[in-house]
């Protein structure tokens, strides 16, 4: 407010000073003829100099500037070539300037190319990626008819479920990636059971037939599964390498959301080896992406802006304060995870022959015993049976590699194959040993 006074004031005294010089003015027309004159032509001689200061030279100024500018332009060769001929003036192309600690980088940016990618992306993969159907029986038990109670009344009722989700054709004679968890969602409970995949149907792009699928093979440690279906001449999806992907890079989730087939969402690669824990306590290092992921796009293609598939869609983050933060399987990670479900039917993988149980940092610390894996048991000439392993020694380094549970100690296995030979360091009666230990293969 205090601003605003002042500066009404200084207008008023503005207008007063104008009023007066006018006032004056008139004064002096009225006293004298001749002064009148004067006075006025006084005036009018101010005017026409501050109009030629203050905008014709400017505007002249300007004018001959902008002129030399242009002929410039025009004259020197090699700008003229730069602004009017180039490549970027012709096609509309973009040029950013990416400021950086070793300097500036330019970039150029078709519109017109990066306004098709999605598009060309699309009608490359879709031909590629379908929809599974799959039928469950779920068990419930009835008591009396009424679902509770107890006694010889107990009885169980079944009920066909269903749940969708996609699939990524692999090659051309009908072999499909997709999760494990799509097709292998066996569950019990004390109010239910839900049994394996009683049937699976397949449907293809642009393709009303359903295609009854078999399971190749599952791994629940990955979730991948391999289906097959009895088909000739697909269009199989282009694989690429997901060690090159980098973060921004386009992004487009391919797949069947809430029973919505051939459903393309687009977005960016938003993070690389994200690792994340499911509800089985399985670990993952996983692509991030913004592209949207819902129910049903599991087992579906993210792809890149070359229409290769590098990565198979498989978890979302949900809830009110989350939006578009969905992840991939690389697909790096599943080249040997196909080889070997297609040719044995199951993954094999090392095996130790034990079982354990995580030794807590409290426990430690009350025990006054190291960090670990306790072992219950050992399996009778199993691979830690034949190198000297013992039920109650504490696991607490693999290659000289600390780990402080089951799932650390899985993973650093799961990094050797079997037949190789490994370091574990167990704690036994207050000191350590060093036991040297072949790995087998897991039995079925």
């Amino acid at each position: 407010m205090e601003n605003n006074q002042n500066s009404n004031e200084s207008n008023d005294n503005i207008f007063k000073s104008a009023d007066s010089s006018i006032s004056n003015g008139f004064q002096k027309v009225d006293s004298s003829d001749k002064k009148t004159k004067s006075t006025n032509s006084y005036y009018s001689g101010k005017s026409k100099s501050g109009f030629a200061k203050n905008i014709v030279l400017p505007f002249v100024t300007g004018a001959l500037g902008a002129t030399l500018a242009l002929g410039i332009c025009v004259k020197v060769p090699s700008i003229n070539e730069k602004i009017f001929t180039s490549e970027n003036f012709k096609s509309g192309n973009t040029t950013s300037i990416i400021k950086t600690s070793n300097g500036s980088v330019s970039s150029t940016v078709n519109l017109s190319e990066y306004s098709n990618t999605a598009i060309s992306v699309a009608n490359k993969v879709l031909p590629s990626v379908v929809s599974i159907e799959i039928e469950y029986s779920v068990s419930s038990p009835s008591f009396y008819g009424y679902g509770f109670g107890s006694g010889s009344g107990r009885d169980s009722n079944t009920s066909t479920a269903t749940a969708s989700g996609s699939g990524v054709i692999i090659t051309s004679d009908g072999y499909i990636l997709t999760n494990n968890h799509v097709v292998n969602e066996e569950s019990t409970s004390s109010y239910y059971q839900v049994s394996t995949a009683n049937k699976i149907s397949v449907h293809l792009y642009n393709d009303d037939k359903a295609y009854e699928a078999t399971i190749v093979g599952t791994d629940d440690v990955t979730d991948l599964a391999i289906l097959k279906i009895d088909a000739k001449d697909l269009t199989a999806a282009e694989l690429g390498d997901s060690s090159k992907v980098t973060v921004g890079e386009f992004a487009m989730a391919v797949g069947n959301p809430l029973e919505m087939d051939n459903t393309v969402t687009a977005g960016i690669i938003s993070a690389l080896n994200r690792e994340i824990t499911d509800a089985d306590n399985t670990s993952y290092k996983l692509i991030q992406t913004d592209a949207a992921i819902n129910a049903g796009n599991s087992g579906g293609a993210l792809v890149n802006a070359d229409g290769k598939v590098i990565g198979i869609n498989t978890l979302k983050l949900s809830g009110d304060a989350v939006e578009g933060i969905g992840f991939a399987i690389p697909i790096n990670d599943t080249l040997e995870i196909i080889d070997q479900l297609i040719t044995y039917n199951k993954v094999k993988r090392p095996y130790l022959g034990i079982s354990g149980s995580d030794v807590s940092e409290e426990s430690s610390k009350y025990y006054e015993i190291p960090q670990g894996i306790l072992v219950n048991s050992v399996e009778e000439k199993g691979p830690a049976d034949v190198a000297g392993m013992k039920k109650g020694d504490i696991i607490t380094k693999i290659d000289d590699k600390i780990v402080t549970s089951m799932t650390e100690l899985t993973k650093e296995k799961n990094n050797h194959k079997i037949g190789d030979t490994v370091s574990i360091t167990v704690y036994r009666n207050g000191k350590n040993k060093k036991l040297t230990l072949k790995l087998g293969e897991n039995p079925d």
